[in-house]
C-alpha cells in the first residue's frame, strides 16, 4: 500500500466531527440573529396581497386590499373562534382599538355563527371583517397559523408581521413601534 492510501482512512474518521461542527455553527449563527423570536417574512415592504373577502356581517364591510391603501396605518389580524391563542390575544386587540388603531380582521376557516358568538362574548375591535371560509386568503397572505397580525402602512404595504398571539409586552416591544414606523 502506498503512504497516501494509508492516511486516507485516518482523515475519514474526522468527517463526522467536521459535519457536527458545521451544523453547530449554523445553529449558533441562527441564534445570533438580532431578535430570534421574529420570523423573517418575504411580505415585508411589499403591498398587501390582493384580497376581496366577503363580510362576516351583512351590514359591515369585508376585507378588501384596496381599502388598505387609504393613507392611514392599519392592522390586519387573522383569527378564528376555534383558536385558543386568539382568545388570549383578544384583550390586547381591544386595547389597541380603544386607542384608535384601525384593525381589520379576517376570520380564518371558521363558521360564521361561531365567529359572531366569539365577538359577541369578547367584544369586537374590528372596523371590517372578511370571512375566509376556504383558507385561500390565508395562503395568499402566507399565514403559518392563527393568530397572525400585519401592520400595514398608508400605502397598503406590509411593514411588520407578528406570528402568534399578541400578549404581555408585545404591544410596547413590537406592535406600537411597528405602527409608529408605518407612520401612525
Amino acid at each position: 500500500m502506498t503512504e497516501e492510501a494509508k492516511t486516507r482512512p485516518g482523515l475519514l474518521r474526522f468527517l463526522p466531527v467536521l459535519g457536527f461542527l458545521a451544523v453547530a455553527g449554523a445553529f449558533w449563527f441562527g441564534l445570533g440573529r438580532e431578535d430570534a423570536e421574529i420570523l423573517p417574512s418575504t411580505f415585508i415592504d411589499r403591498p398587501a396581497p390582493a384580497t376581496d373577502l366577503p363580510p362576516l356581517y351583512e351590514d359591515r364591510p369585508g376585507l378588501v386590499s384596496a381599502d388598505l391603501a387609504d393613507g392611514k396605518v392599519k392592522l390586519v389580524n387573522i383569527w378564528a373562534s376555534w383558536c385558543g391563542p386568539c382568545r388570549v390575544e383578544h384583550p390586547f386587540l381591544m386595547q389597541l382599538a380603544e386607542e384608535g388603531v384601525d384593525i381589520r380582521g379576517f376570520n380564518y376557516k371558521d363558521q360564521p355563527g361561531q365567529a359572531k358568538a366569539f365577538l359577541s362574548e369578547l367584544g369586537d375591535p374590528y372596523t371590517a371583517i372578511g370571512a375566509d371560509s376556504s383558507g385561500r386568503a390565508g395562503i395568499e397572505w402566507g399565514v403559518y397559523g392563527v393568530p397572525e397580525t400585519f401592520v400595514i402602512n398608508g400605502e397598503g404595504r406590509i411593514v411588520y408581521k407578528h406570528v402568534g398571539p399578541i400578549q404581555n409586552d408585545d404591544l410596547d416591544r413590537r406592535i406600537r413601534p411597528a405602527i409608529e414606523q408605518a407612520g401612525g
